[in-house]
């Protein structure tokens, strides 16, 4: 089982349309995109709702790179980091264009719902507009 986060907390999971394997269909709802992935491979269609990319552990950001790129391609639809993000990661997460984060439950019970929301705040803390000043 998974618990996802947003800037809330823990909130139920509101997607019932599962997911697609990156490549397996052009008209897809959402997609299953693995970390390694090659950002422009990524076929973005009017019918693409969701897009769930895996972080199989905390130390492979090439999630953040490849949600950064959807973003700047213009994609508009939700963005799902799946897999070993920490609470620490979280501001990373939203800055890069994640909507919302899927944990496993281990790593829920480990790091509860109080450490994300101390990270829910990522736009105040941001160093390169203070940078900007």
């Amino acid at each position: 089982m998974t618990q996802l986060v947003t800037d809330q907390g823990f909130v139920a999971d509101d997607w019932a349309a599962g997911f697609t394997a990156l490549g397996c269909a052009n008209d897809a709802a959402s997609l299953d995109v693995p970390s390694d992935a090659q950002p422009e491979d990524i076929q973005l269609s009017s019918t693409l709702q969701m897009i769930r990319i895996d972080f199989p552990s905390s130390a492979d950001g090439r999630g953040f790179t490849i949600a950064r790129n959807l973003r700047l391609r213009g994609y508009t639809g939700r963005l799902r980091a799946h897999g070993h993000v920490l609470a620490d990661q979280y501001a990373m997460a939203r800055r890069s264009g994640f909507d919302e984060v899927e944990i496993p439950d281990d790593l829920a019970a480990r790091q509860p719902q109080d450490q994300w929301l101390a990270r829910a705040n990522w736009q105040d803390h941001d160093y390169q507009s203070r940078l900007r000043g």
